[in-house]
């Protein structure tokens, strides 16, 4: 009978240990879970950091000074160069391009014109710092230059009001200014550069304002196909032929262009065209007016009033309703048409 017993305290201290196996192995989990989450933490922040560590040694090759001095100094640009475009914001959520980067009226537009009003907020594409702030009557207006850590330079020009000051550090997203209509501009818009080395890159190699994105996780420039993939971005990322085009920019000289002249006159002749229609289709109907009555003078009969206004004497008679025989005086007024 003891025997019995002792086996059966064996038995059931041998499915109370293998039942608590599983529960053992999910406290040693919950246990493990914090440690293995703080250490994701650890290697993002070291792998962010290598990330920054190597963009600013990159940036430090391409540029051998800051100054606060110029907007922009064109300087040799590597043969290629991989510029990272995560962690972006894009500068306005504006999705109209009003004017491609390019040639225009005779000259390099060197960005990209983005339609913004006055008072729009326009942010940092990167982070980075900021190198100039300034206003510039004959061009930029009111704008801000910031140096990322990807490598690019770019620019904000017409604003309306800064929002940074020189040498400070910025995120992607902050506030630097305001959309307005400043320096060279006709009409409020954002005029946005991108540049490397000083030298004016294509934005819509980089940035799709039309979906609020850039065209992918990392842009590499290469010189030897440098103008055949920025021609192929304004097709796909500028603005299209179709689209509405406003006013946004100052024409190269302030004398309007010879097509532009050419049109202008052609609507003033289109103007002066209907104005003379009009006055004559006017002049037509009054005289039609004046033919409908005949005041009557001495030596007038109906026959030679009919023949005059091509009616007969019958309805002649019958508009005045009168008859044939009636003598008319002078002074009368008769209908005839």
């Amino acid at each position: 009978m003891q025997i019995k017993k002792t086996i059966r305290k064996i038995a059931i201290m041998a499915v109370l240990a293998v039942s608590s196996t599983p529960m053992f192995g999910q406290d040693l989990l919950a246990r493990q879970a914090p440690i293995d989450r703080r250490a994701t933490r650890v290697d993002t922040m070291a792998l962010h950091l290598i990330e920054q560590t190597e963009a600013s040694a990159a940036v430090a090759e391409l540029y051998s000074e800051w100054s606060n001095k110029y907007a922009h100094r064109a300087t040799a640009l590597p043969d290629s160069f991989r510029i990272d475009l995560r962690h972006f914001c894009m500068p306005t959520p504006s999705r109209l391009i009003t004017s491609n980067f390019g040639r225009r009226w005779g000259r390099m537009h060197k960005g990209l014109d983005i339609k913004v009003y006055i008072g729009d907020t326009i942010r940092a594409a990167f982070d980075g710092k900021i190198r100039v702030v300034r206003y510039e009557a004959g061009g930029y207006g009111n704008f801000v230059v910031i140096r990322h850590n990807n490598g690019l330079e770019t620019i904000y020009g017409h604003m309306s009001k800064h929002l940074v000051a020189e040498n400070q550090n910025v995120k992607a997203g902050d506030p630097i200014g305001l959309g307005g209509n400043t320096g060279r501009s006709t009409g409020s818009h954002l005029h946005f550069e991108t540049r490397l080395c000083g030298v004016a890159l294509n934005p819509a190699l980089m940035f799709d304002f039309k979906n609020q994105d850039v065209t992918g996780d990392f842009y590499t420039f290469r010189r030897s196909s440098y103008n055949r993939d920025s021609d192929r971005a304004t097709r796909i990322y500028g603005k299209s032929a179709d689209e509405p085009n406003p006013v946004t920019a100052a024409p190269a000289t302030t004398q309007p262009s010879k097509q532009k002249e050419l049109a202008m006159n052609d609507s003033r002749k289109s103007k002066n065209q209907q104005r003379e229609e009009a006055r004559k289709a006017k002049k037509e109907q009054s005289k039609k007016a004046a033919a409908r009555t005949h005041k009557v003078k001495s030596g007038d009969t109906l026959y030679s009033i009919s023949q005059r206004y091509g009616v007969s004497v019958e309805q002649l008679c019958k508009m005045n309703r009168i008859g044939k025989k009636m003598h008319i005086r002078p002074g009368q007024v008769l209908r005839c048409s």
